[in-house]
């Protein structure tokens, strides 16, 4: 069995097909809905690292309250957008997905790709109708 974690949200269309394309490798993730059961900060502090991108990185820009907290100042620390992230799980982008291949924000969906221990994998069709094909290319196993 492979262990993998995807930080969900059933709302979110990208969410929704990273599970199927999971799915459709033949994998089963842990789910973490992760507006039920937020990370703790640490958490975040760890995903963040394990994606190799700034946090700033994992911020979901669109929600209003990213406006209203004046989070797209450059000049705001961690500790500032993980407060921000604790209070309001909904900053967390989606979907996050971790494998043995790695860690990723998967946007677009077909980003995933790189992280399954499997594959090459048949067509996909996303819920938009738009099908994906997979090349075959995979991250290195994460160290």
């Amino acid at each position: 069995m492979t262990d993998i974690t995807l930080f969900h949200n059933p709302r979110c269309g990208t969410s929704r097909n990273v599970l199927a394309l999971i799915r459709h490798a033949g994998l089963e993730p842990s789910v973490v809905e992760y507006l039920k059961t937020p990370p703790d900060r640490e958490e975040i502090r760890a995903l963040a690292v394990a994606t190799g991108q700034p946090l700033r990185m994992l911020l979901r820009e669109k929600e209003a309250v990213f406006t209203e907290l004046g989070l797209g100042d450059p000049a705001l620390g961690d500790d500032t957008l993980l407060d921000a992230i604790e209070r309001h799980p909904v900053l967390l982008n989606r979907p996050i997905v971790v494998t043995p291949l790695g860690t990723a924000l998967c946007r677009p969906s077909e980003a995933v790709l790189a992280l399954l221990p499997v594959g090459p994998l048949p067509p996909f069709t996303k819920e938009d109708g738009e099908l994906i094909h997979d090349d075959g290319c995979r991250r290195s196993p994460a160290r």
